[in-house]
């Protein structure tokens, strides 16, 4: 019999507790009965996210490139939930060094202080830029891992994750007794952020819609050839529940949906939420772009897991929110 862990009652700290997984993380987290602390530094999140739950929660205001707080923060639980990054693709080009050191000096420092406050379990976000270019569509977890060039300061984030993994797995084979890693594909819904793919669409409709009458050209990157596949933000974090709670230690899950989906459906998509119509225009792709993405989520499948949320729904929902508020 697979062993569980059971989420009501135990001590979970969630690192980047402040963004957008993070805040739904912890919602989850304390609706299935878990005791939550948060450590974020609120560079990229916000402590509004967290809503209600920011009183019902221990917050711990600092870096994860700072051993003494990640320490301070980790002492007294029973899990950690490593999520805090730098995430979104303009910053991939922007600021490189920084990507990867908090990746590498906020892992190893996660995994310092578990060590020295005797914490054996530990779940690590990572994400589907690990493996870059798939050798195959759809995506399962044994796809192997590259770095295609290192002088493209995108790959930035896909090798601090990498990294990020390679020390979970084999500081896990020996310390922890329960460290799982979960790649997130292309999770989205109100309040993500500024700098992904939907929002960027649904603020540049927002502005050309008030400003021109009828179909309008919409510019994209690319073709719109280029695939995703998109999960939404309340159905991931039901999906990373079921991890938490029936993941096998040293084991990768990705979550995500296999409703794989062109770019340019989804900005056709995301213009139909405002009733109206775009003509594309295609692009330059910005160098180290993948063509297609799709993950295999049969091994997330196989621990209870079905999406509830159609795109079209969730779409509705997030472009509403943006319509409704301006970036901050």
């Amino acid at each position: 019999m697979k062993e569980t862990f059971e989420i009501k009652n135990k001590r979970f700290l969630v690192t980047g507790g402040t963004g957008f997984i993070g805040s739904g993380l912890i919602a989850g987290l304390l609706n299935s009965g878990g005791i939550v602390r948060s450590l974020d530094n609120d560079s990229r999140g916000a402590r509004r996210k967290l809503g209600a739950a920011a009183e019902r929660i221990e917050i711990v205001t600092g870096d994860v490139r700072d051993p003494a707080i990640v320490r301070k923060a980790i002492a007294g639980m029973d899990c950690v939930c490593h999520l805090a990054y730098i995430n979104g693709t303009e910053f991939f080009y922007e600021k490189p060094d920084v990507i990867l050191e908090v990746a590498v000096k906020g892992m190893m420092n996660v995994l310092d202080a578990c060590l020295a406050e005797g914490v054996k379990k530990v779940i690590l976000a990572s994400s589907s830029e690990v493996y870059q270019l798939p050798p195959f569509i759809p995506t399962d977890e044994t796809v192997p891992l590259i770095v295609p060039d290192v002088l493209n300061p995108r790959y930035s984030y896909g090798g601090g994750k990498i990294i990020s993994e390679l020390l979970l797995v084999n500081y896990g084979r020996k310390f922890f007794d329960r460290a799982i890693i979960f790649r997130p594909h292309n999770v989205y819904g109100p309040d993500m952020g500024w700098e992904h793919v939907i929002p960027q669409f649904a603020l540049r409709m927002k502005k050309c819609f008030s400003e021109t009458e009828g179909t309008v050209d919409f510019p994209i990157q690319g073709n719109g050839d280029e695939t995703r596949a998109f999960i939404y933000i309340d159905d991931f974090v039901t999906a990373l529940l079921r991890v938490i709670e029936k993941g096998e230690h040293l084991n990768i899950y990705h979550i995500g949906t296999n409703q794989e989906i062109s770019i340019r459906e989804l900005a056709e998509m995301t213009a139909r939420c405002f009733k109206r119509e775009i003509r594309i225009k295609p692009g330059q792709l910005m160098l180290g772009s993948t063509p297609r993405r799709c993950p295999d989520v049969s091994k997330l499948s196989g621990l209870g897991f079905t999406p509830q949320v159609d795109l079209a729904s969730g779409l509705d929902r997030t472009v509403s929110w943006y319509m409704a508020n301006k970036p901050s």
